[in-house]
């Protein structure tokens, strides 16, 4: 019996551990900074520092939301995964995990997600189905409109605006101004950098009747407006910057987001993608990182 329930339980922990893999689980490092910046500049505002319970339970609903959204993505999309060559070495095409096995670690970590949101405050409980919508729905997008790129960066968008609310649930238009305009830069620079890992897929998206900026537009374009998106990006987190009177450390925040920006666009061209590995994963997590330690800084010289 021993002998078995050991073997039972290494095979729980190999799904477990392609289950992570398949959804990429450490790329939660991309918005889960942002979730703390919004908890970090909520708490300066408010004159007051969330406790460890705050930290714990915004990591946890960050982690139960983007792993959800992630494994649903792997659901929607399993039959298309299949022919993209890019993509069918993936869990579910081949056949490493079952589509229940998938839908039993959606439903944990959305379970994950309402019980977090619950602990957190009441409007976050209340406004948990909203994320759900954006967290379920960005995955169809692509189906039907090439403006999918800015359903991701809005599903994104949501966690700074999360971490915010967490520790300041207050709703007026002078409190809701400074995530907003984060929640803002997010989108841009998540909607950006999707532009660019779109450029992969341009021939299998148009055989299979998908959509994309890339697909519509060409490569060339797609980057040119990834470009745009990013420069927005940056000029939004000076704007959060001027509202809230960050002090010094903030904009050195902005100058290495910008910076770093700038690097990830001369990896790429619109035909020489070998380096979109480094641009997308490498760039994006030194950002995200950068931002959020720069911007801690900023409120503890204050």
């Amino acid at each position: 019996m021993q002998a078995e329930a050991r073997q039972e339980a290494s095979g729980a922990m190999r799904k477990l551990r392609i289950f992570l893999d398949a959804i990429k689980f450490e790329h939660t490092i991309f918005a889960l900074p942002f979730a703390y910046m919004g908890m970090v500049l909520a708490a300066r505002a408010s004159h007051g520092w969330p406790g460890l319970d705050k930290l714990i339970w915004i990591t946890l609903a960050m982690a139960g939301a983007r792993t959800l959204a992630m494994a649903l993505n792997r659901l929607i999309d399993a039959s298309l995964d299949a022919l993209n060559p890019r993509t069918a070495n993936r869990a579910l095409p081949k056949k490493q995990l079952r589509p229940v096995e998938m839908v039993g670690f959606s439903l944990a970590a959305g379970a994950l997600l309402a019980v977090s949101a619950w602990q957190l405050n009441p409007l976050c409980f209340k406004l948990a189905p909203v994320a759900l919508l954006f967290l379920v729905g960005y995955s169809y997008t692509k189906r039907y409109t090439w403006l999918c790129h800015l359903a991701l960066g809005l599903t994104d968008g949501i966690a700074p605006i999360g971490g915010w609310l967490a520790i300041n649930p207050t709703i007026s238009v002078a409190n809701l101004l400074p995530p907003a305009l984060l929640g803002l830069a997010v989108t841009a620079w998540v909607g950006g950098f999707d532009l660019i890992y779109a450029c992969q897929d341009i021939d299998f998206d148009r055989a299979h009747g998908l959509h994309s900026i890339p697909a519509r537009f060409g490569a060339a374009r797609a980057l040119q407006i990834s470009e745009m998106a990013h420069g927005a990006s940056v000029g939004l987190l000076a704007a959060v910057g001027g509202v809230l009177h960050l002090a010094w450390p903030f904009w050195i925040a902005v100058g290495v987001a910008a910076w770093l920006l700038i690097w990830e666009h001369r990896l790429v061209k619109p035909d020489d993608f070998s380096q979109l590995d480094l641009a997308f994963f490498n760039m994006n997590g030194y950002i995200a990182v950068s931002v959020f330690a720069f911007s801690l800084f900023a409120v503890l010289v204050a």
